[in-house]
């Protein structure tokens, strides 16, 4: 298996003691003056080599050393400057036979290999309950880390129903242990019938069935855990107070979120976010780190001296119009991050894990039993989701476009007047929305109240997102509206008819039917 090795260094602004040096000093000494000026660590570099980084396990969310950022800065810039391909993938995936030659030693044989622990040992393990024989193949030692998602009671309830965790669980962190674990030599041959791929974002795998191409769209995301908080009894899920600004020679429009953090009654985890589209002069990850140490005193109302910062977090998250990713090979099925069944307005990963994952389990396992794992039936687990591709438009809306003509304030007051008419017609429009799942009938409200509040904001509406992306996206919220009635009327029809169905064709309705329920929403209980 390839791993993809995910750098940037930021110029330092000139120290003021330098300067008047540099203006009596020959050419020469002018040189070296400027060198050592600009030789001077970042503020990021300084706060960050000093947090220890013994427990570091990589992934996304996992590396938090300054080293690990350059080196995902370096990836951000080679996507930014890349035309429409970012290079050549390697073939990860050449061929998959069902089953292994008799001359094909493999040490060890498999219902499941999960390729990716990180968030892959949530399916891994709600497979190994069902009693299937399960696999991980992860590059790093298999361990926690220190980090909170912030996530609903209802979304981690769901890893109960999965078999994941049981209720007890849920109030209290459970260390986990798994026995025997299998030492490979290079060479090595593991067989399974079945492969998951949850690499992430940048699995390998996903970067040959894409042929390299270029993101349609990137969530940047800098931010820390921090203890020092007074006022530690609040959180935001999507908040802006600030007209779209000048970083570099691009422009952005800042998000922000936070929420206490688990380690201590001070501590506290803050996240800035931005949505770009990857183009040359996109903001560099670093840049924007400069930018969260000047803005997020300001918007806790806490100043950074009398911070203790625990943690630095940084991560890129792109996202494809075309998803979720269907399967392109035999055997070989992507999961969570990697499938790209995530928001691409959160970049909400675990929460979509959660949300999925009994479903996909379900489905794995009777892929599995009944020998369903050719390319066609593993693609009905990750169908079209209609739900999933109306959310592009709100990522576009809300990403700062270069040369735009629209406002600087637009963004920031569409999504004040989106908030405001959500919160008019109630939690059961708002509480989805804020837990990532969109439905059709609280979506058509919210934007006939904002037309109808706000009819102004139309043009620039039309502007910021182009005509070409608002047809693409009628046809969506058109399937949204029709998976909608499908699940609401044509689902109790035929439930009970799959019992008399043949295997086959019980197994493809029943995702034919969970694409419906899950692609209109309606899976959300509150």
């Amino acid at each position: 298996m390839v791993l993809l090795h995910l750098g940037f260094i930021n110029g330092v602004s000139q120290c003021p003691l330098v300067t008047p040096l540099v203006q009596r000093r020959s050419h020469k000494a002018s040189r070296h003056l400027r060198f050592i000026a600009q030789s001077i660590p970042s503020r990021t570099q300084r706060i960050m080599e000093g947090i220890s980084v013994s427990d570091e396990v990589g992934g996304a969310g996992g590396a938090y050393s300054y080293n690990a950022l350059k080196r995902l800065d370096k990836l951000w810039s080679d996507i930014c400057s890349a035309q429409t391909v970012v290079q050549e993938p390697q073939q990860i995936v050449s061929s998959v036979r069902g089953i292994f030659d008799a001359d094909d030693k493999a040490v060890d044989t498999f219902d499941v290999l999960v390729c990716g622990g990180t968030l892959g040992i949530f399916i891994a393990t709600a497979l190994s309950s069902k009693g299937l024989r399960v696999g991980i193949v992860e590059r790093n030692i298999l361990k926690g880390r220190e980090q909170e998602w912030n996530i609903s009671r209802k979304e981690l309830f769901e890893l109960v129903e999965a078999g994941v965790l049981v209720e007890e669980d849920i109030e209290e962190a459970t260390a986990m242990k798994f026995n025997p674990v299998l030492q490979l030599a290079e060479g090595d041959i593991l067989s399974s019938r079945l492969i998951i791929d949850a690499m992430g974002n940048f699995s390998p795998v996903v970067k040959q069935i894409r042929c390299g191409r270029k993101p349609d769209g990137v969530c940047l995301v800098v931010g820390s855990c921090a203890r020092g908080f007074k006022d530690n009894s609040t959180s935001d899920v999507i908040y802006s107070s600030s007209s779209v600004k000048k970083v570099g020679t691009s422009e952005a429009q800042y998000f922000w979120e936070a929420f206490p953090a688990g380690s201590g009654p001070m501590d506290r985890t803050t996240y800035m976010f931005t949505y770009v589209n990857p183009q040359p002069g996109s903001p560099k990850l670093e840049e924007l780190l400069e930018e969260y140490w000047d803005l997020m005193p300001h918007y806790q109302g806490v100043s950074l001296e009398n911070l203790e910062i625990l943690r630095v977090i940084y991560g890129i998250f792109p996202t494809y119009r075309d998803s979720p990713l269907p399967a392109a090979f035999n055997r070989v099925l992507q999961f969570g991050d990697a499938s790209g069944i995530q928001s691409p307005v959160s970049f909400g990963g675990f929460g979509s894990l959660t949300r999925h994952l009994q479903r996909l389990v379900t489905g794995i396992y009777e892929a599995i039993n009944e020998d369903f794992l050719d390319s066609y039936n593993l693609s009905l687990l990750n169908p079209y989701m209609p739900n999933l591709s109306a959310s592009w438009l709100f990522q576009r809306a809300m990403s700062a476009r270069q040369q735009s003509n629209v406002s600087p304030d637009f963004i920031t007051e569409l999504l004040c007047v989106n908030f405001q008419s959500m919160q008019r017609l109630g939690d059961p429009v708002l509480r989805p929305f804020l837990q990532d799942v969109v439905q059709f009938v609280p979506l058509a409200k919210t934007l006939g109240l904002v037309m109808l509040t706000k009819p102004q904001l139309l043009p620039s509406i039309f502007k910021q997102v182009g005509i070409p992306v608002l047809l693409d996206w009628s046809g969506h919220f058109f399937m949204l509206g029709y998976y909608t009635f499908l699940s609401t009327f044509a689902d109790p029809v035929i439930r009970p008819l799959l019992s008399s169905f043949p295997s086959k064709m019980n197994y493809e309705w029943k995702r034919r039917l969970e694409a419906w329920k899950y692609g209109a929403g309606l899976d959300y209980k509150r």
